[in-house]
């Protein structure tokens, strides 16, 4: 199955309380957040094109020392739907798999599980079962409890068909509707059932510094 990724790191690192870039901050292991963010589509046979969609920065960080040949380069927009909406535009492959360049602790096994399950899905996303008790808070004060075995944490990989994807932000565009993930704007304009794929790896997304592993 070939698929392009297009890998949504054009982030301002607000919350990330570092004078370097998210993404250029060096992990335990030598390497930087958004080289291990890559480095499984970079490996992935299936994967024949990367769409990275980032700041400038980042942008001639990689192209100067990390280029391998199927990445190629957009900017970012406002917010992260404006990000992806422009990396949907440059996807080559009828296969799309939407990843969080700050999402860097993806494993082979998820993405091959993500993967599989594209074999006779149209759509299908990575996602942690919550195993926190969750609250529904107003004003300070709980309202209710929500059944936790009925909730799962989206992640990502999210893996669709491009022109179905690209499809559904343009009428959220026209709406004027802000999707959190690529899952929440294909529920709201397709039919299209969403496979829960779960993963069996730490997979969290490097939000604050505490983050890192």
């Amino acid at each position: 199955m070939k698929y392009t990724a297009v890998i949504v790191a054009a982030g301002k690192s607000e919350r990330f309380n570092s004078a370097i870039n998210k993404l250029l901050y060096k992990l335990s292991d030598g390497s930087l957040v958004i080289d291990k963010a890559l480095e499984p589509f970079r490996e992935d046979k299936d994967c024949s094109q990367i769409v990275l969609v980032t700041n400038p920065e980042t942008i001639d960080y990689l192209a100067k020392n990390r280029a391998t040949g199927k990445e190629m380069y957009c900017h970012g927009g406002e917010k992260r739907s404006d990000s992806v909406f422009n990396g949907l535009k440059a996807v080559k492959e009828k296969i799309v798999l939407v990843h969080d360049g700050a999402r860097c602790y993806l494993q082979k096994e998820d993405l091959n599980n993500l993967k599989k399950a594209m074999k006779t899905e149209r759509a299908a996303i990575l996602t942690k079962p919550i195993v926190d008790t969750i609250k529904v808070v107003s004003g300070d004060y709980i309202v209710k409890t929500i059944d936790r075995n009925i909730l799962n944490g989206a992640q990502t990989p999210q893996a669709f068909y491009a022109d179905e994807l690209m499809e559904c932000y343009k009428k959220a565009r026209e709406e004027g509707f802000i999707p959190t993930d690529e899952a929440s704007v294909v529920e709201k304009y397709s039919d299209t059932k969403i496979k829960c794929v779960i993963s069996k790896n730490y997979n969290e997304k490097i939000t604050t510094i505490d983050d890192i592993k």
